[in-house]
């Protein structure tokens, strides 16, 4: 049977900035617009230009762009209460923006028509003819976004439906029901959808819900399954609250699930893609337990699991991660079995074959570990440092004679750190100190001093982030920690732990571990000594 076709409507670039620390200049908004065109999105809202002058701006630029398969569209309200659709200022800054589609929204709550707008019952459904009709004369397609529709619906199902047929009768080309406030179910939702449909066409009616009760996804494939054509939401889920739905997860659940179409297949295969291109463009860090596209979507940390999916990875996913550009992740923990050892092993190069005593060996180091507060499901960088040493795939490139931090701090100034290290390589000592703005920077650009001439690639490595955790907070300052460092060189990101009772030599085993971790890619220096 063909897939009926579903049009996605993507609001990230106006409702999703509505959301917490979600921001994008107007370069950024026309970048994100150009990505969602090459993946065919159907429509995408730049924004409001009425309300502020960078998204007036990013709709002068977007004048000059080509898109092959977006309709962009500007956003605005219905006229203001008093006034002709000519005279209203908010109109004609959407005429201006001289996009081929507009998308206004009315009141379908009648709470909101007479408390919020302080209008009537009939004026407001005549702002909402009004505003459609004169759109309508300037040869616009025009979305009718229904706001709180579902509320309006609970509360005076007959006023907000007069508000659906107002705008169905006035030529708006779609009708989306929005449940603004996100609180409605499933089986309502339908429900309302269904009686909708009585008055408008299917292949015109549209969803668009937030998040609030953790059921926009839900709530967006209940209302497509129900006969809506036209889904809005946001990349990732943005939006203000707890989000809009999450175009990623429903359009990956309306194609593989549903047998609908939204994308091409190469396109799907970009949403993992997509997903981090925003996350990166919104500088918010990508959530790892994000359905379909998160870095934990497809990982396995459970032995029985782990040995499931290598005979078959039916047993405990759902799809192919193939499928949306991601891919699956084995994981090693105390939870390990032989199966995760030897996926892991095989992942690092490390070929440990059928050698059950070295598969126990590494699982029983492993688990004592973990018992001591590492986590190397966090931490794969020395995860495959510990298998190649246990493996006797790598030895130790140097070895620590001593190390000395000392921190100083002079009236109002900032603290100065000051470290030494010694290392020996092969027969060789080497001394060296440096400076830094805390005890781990110091360290981390002593130990470089110290080993760059055996081992120049070094200065490829940055740190990117550091984390200290309480392994256990029972014992106050005395606590064991547990510090993750995110190095990364050229080509890839790592992640090294350290634990211990003083935080400095858990930094220190978690900077070790990085430096060791780019030795273990690489040729070791020639004119090196062996280690």
């Amino acid at each position: 049977m063909k897939a009926q076709q579903v049009f996605i409507y993507d609001t990230t670039l106006r409702d999703g900035t509505q959301g917490e620390k979600i921001n994008f200049s107007a370069e950024e908004k026309l970048r994100i617009a150009q990505r969602l065109d090459e993946m065919g999105f159907h429509y995408v809202e730049g924004g409001w230009p009425g309300s502020n002058p960078k998204d007036a701006r990013f709709f002068e630029m977007a004048k000059g762009q080509r898109f092959k398969n977006v309709r962009l569209t500007a956003f605005g309200s219905t006229r203001k209460a008093g006034t002709r659709p000519e005279s209203c200022r908010n109109i004609r800054a959407l005429l201006k923006a001289e996009t081929p589609v507009v998308t206004i929204f009315g009141k379908s709550w009648d709470l909101h028509a007479t408390e919020i707008l302080g209008v009537t019952l009939k004026e407001n459904l005549t702002m909402i003819h009004d505003s459609l009709i004169y759109l309508k004369e300037k040869g616009k397609e025009v979305i009718y976004d229904a706001e709180h529709f579902f509320d309006g619906y609970r509360k005076n199902q007959s006023y907000a439906l007069k508000t659906i047929k107002t705008a169905f009768d006035a030529g708006a080309d779609w009708i989306v029901l929005c449940d603004t406030n996100g609180g409605t179910l499933p089986q309502d939702l339908t429900a309302a959808v269904q009686k909708v449909a009585s008055l408008v066409p299917l292949d015109r009616l549209g969803i668009h819900v937030h998040n609030d009760c953790g059921l926009a996804t839900a709530n967006t494939l209940a209302a497509v399954q129900a006969g809506a054509t036209m889904v809005q939401g946001t990349i990732n889920g943005y939006g203000e609250r707890c989000g809009n739905a999450n175009l990623i997860s429903v359009i990956a659940n309306l194609q593989l699930k549903m047998n609908r179409r939204c994308l091409t297949a190469a396109a799907l295969g970009q949403l993992t893609n997509l997903s981090y291109y925003v996350s990166e463009v919104a500088n918010v860090r990508p959530a790892p337990y994000r359905p379909f596209v998160g870095q934990s979507a497809f990982a396995h940390k459970g032995g029985v699991h782990v040995s499931a999916v290598a005979k078959n990875p039916e047993a405990y996913e759902h799809i192919r991660p193939e499928l949306v550009g991601n891919y699956q992740r084995i994981l090693v923990s105390d939870l390990a079995g032989k199966s995760n050892i030897a996926s892991k092993a095989k992942e690092f190069g490390i070929d440990v074959g059928r050698d059950d005593a070295m598969n126990k060996k590494i699982v029983k180091e492993i688990k004592h570990m973990e018992d001591q507060g590492y986590q190397f499901d966090a931490a794969d960088g020395s995860l495959a440092l510990l298998m190649k040493k246990i493996t006797g795939v790598f030895k130790e490139p140097f070895t620590l004679q001593c190390f000395n931090v000392t921190n100083s701090k002079a009236g109002r100034h900032p603290s100065q750190c000051l470290a030494t290290v010694k290392v020996s390589v092969g027969r060789e000592v080497e001394l060296a100190a440096a400076e830094g703005n805390g005890p781990v920077n110091a360290l981390d650009h002593a130990l470089r001093k110290a080993l760059v001439k055996f081992y120049p690639r070094i200065n490829e490595v940055h740190l990117v982030d550091f984390k200290v955790r309480i392994v256990e907070g029972s014992e106050g300052t005395a606590a064991r920690v547990k510090v993750l460092l995110d190095s990364r060189d050229t080509e890839e990101l790592w992640s090294t732990i350290g634990v211990s009772e003083n935080i400095i030599e858990a930094s220190w085993q978690a900077l070790v571990d990085s430096i060791q971790y780019k030795l273990s890619k690489e040729r070791l220096n020639k004119n090196a000594p062996s280690a």
